[in-house]
């Protein structure tokens, strides 16, 4: 259970809001890392698609003979075709490569002739005509020695074929910032809608946790009241029953020892033993039912096996012990289901307390009953009543048994409604919901 004491529902949403927040830059940061990721990847793409395209439709038409051979002339045609169609952009570098290592062009005149060992992905696009690989340029290499005032640079390189058949290789070089520019563009895209919208989630949720704390805060509140309630009825019920032995049954046998003990140390008639010997049967009788009232308050008999009608059989017993003329009316409430049985009995149990402790009736009515889904429980006494509206300063004024159990009720979605008047009796109604 969450403790929420010396929580104040700002402090509540401050810590949520907070949470929110932490949350919201984690997945910013993730958005930005998946967004420059794919652009990145996005563009790199696009460098092999247009490396592969311009080695396809403009250097391989191009790769005749005298080219491949290198011949100046040729060279020069193949190099204005070159700067013309390829050379733009962020392609700043092309290289074109026999299956020996040895540059047959490059628009970088001095690299032209020179001889350098292939790498394994550049032997394999070179053997594997029309694949292309991409990966960043090692400028420490010596064949890319020129490329160095570039920084970084992406290299993209594809088989392409002479028109004599001979396997070449085609190398562009791209600046990486474009790549990265790239990236850039699209975290910048895809943010600013990313952000929005988990902004306004964050926006749209704090109202609620605004709510919810409040409920919480509420929910506590009743509980800790309950429970407060609970224990100030509990401590009042051991003292009543202390009370009641006290005042009851430790008097009556306090006062029928004194009477045998009289009877013992005297010389009584046959007769006056007689009426000693009957009225002290008499009041051991009372005693045992005023003891067996107790055990039904401090126990409570076994509904399930007993059923209700019994337990408030017992309870009637109780008011009729003090000269109450009671009449129960339980034969609708057989089967109820134990829960509710419960609650009913332990509603009757301090109502009828009430009744026998204040109300100075001469008449009481016990109903129980089931209908259209609901439980039943009427208890309506002839008594001195008193007035509606003091049920709440009798309450506050440590009489805690009927609003317990209208809280205990209320929570089990039942209700409790008390009707009455100075001089008029009172009268108690209990619904529980069955099911």
């Amino acid at each position: 259970m969450v403790n929420l004491r010396g929580s104040s529902t700002a402090g509540l949403l401050v810590r949520f809001t907070a949470a929110g927040l932490i949350v919201l830059l984690s997945l910013a940061a993730l958005i930005a890392f998946v967004a420059r990721q794919a652009g990145t990847e996005q563009a790199t793409e696009s460098a092999r698609q247009v490396t592969f395209v311009t080695a396809q439709g403009v250097v391989q038409p191009r790769l005749d003979a005298a080219v491949i051979a290198g011949t100046p002339a040729a060279l020069q045609a193949f190099d204005a075709a070159m700067r013309r169609y390829v050379l733009q952009g962020s392609l700043v570098r092309v290289k074109l490569w026999n299956a020996d290592g040895k540059i047959v062009y490059s628009d970088e005149p001095r690299l032209i002739g020179a001889s350098f060992p292939l790498g394994a992905e550049e032997a394999e696009a070179l053997r594997i005509q029309g694949s292309s690989e991409s990966e960043v340029s090692d400028l420490s290499r010596p064949e890319n020695r020129f490329e160095v005032p570039y920084k970084k640079l992406l290299e993209v390189y594809v088989g392409v074929r002479g028109t004599n058949g001979e396997a070449m290789l085609f190398e562009a070089y791209f600046q990486y910032k474009a790549v990265t520019d790239a990236g850039q563009a699209a975290w910048q895209r895809f943010a600013p809608p990313s952000l929005g919208a988990l902004l306004v989630l964050e926006l749209v949720q704090i109202p609620f946790a605004w709510s919810l704390a409040r409920r919480v805060q509420r929910q506590q509140r009743e509980r800790e009241r309950l429970l407060r309630h609970a224990v100030e009825a509990s401590d009042a019920e051991r003292r009543r029953i202390a009370g009641e032995l006290h005042d009851g049954v430790v008097q009556e046998l306090t006062g029928l020892n004194y009477a045998l003990d009289a009877m013992r140390l005297g010389n009584p008639t046959e007769g006056q033993r007689a009426g000693l010997i009957a009225d002290s049967a008499s009041r051991l009788r009372g005693s045992i039912g005023s003891l067996r009232s107790l055990l039904v308050d401090i126990y409570p008999p076994n509904l399930a096996e007993e059923g209700l009608e019994s337990a408030l059989a017992e309870l009637a017993a109780g008011l009729e012990r003090t000269g109450m003329e009671v009449r129960l009316e339980t034969e609708r409430a057989a089967n109820l289901p134990p829960a509710v049985a419960a609650l009913l009995f332990r509603a009757a149990q301090e109502i009828i307390r009430n009744v026998a402790s204040h109300s100075g009736a001469r008449e009481v009515l016990i109903s129980a009953g089931r209908s259209d889904g609901r439980a039943t429980l009427v208890i309506d006494d002839d008594g001195r009543g008193f007035d509606e509206t003091r049920l709440d300063e009798r309450s506050s004024g440590g009489h805690l048994g009927l609003r317990s159990i209208g809280d205990l009720l209320a929570e089990s979605g039942g209700m409790l409604t008390v009707r009455a008047a100075p001089g008029q009796g009172t009268r108690v109604e209990v619904e529980v919901p069955v099911g």
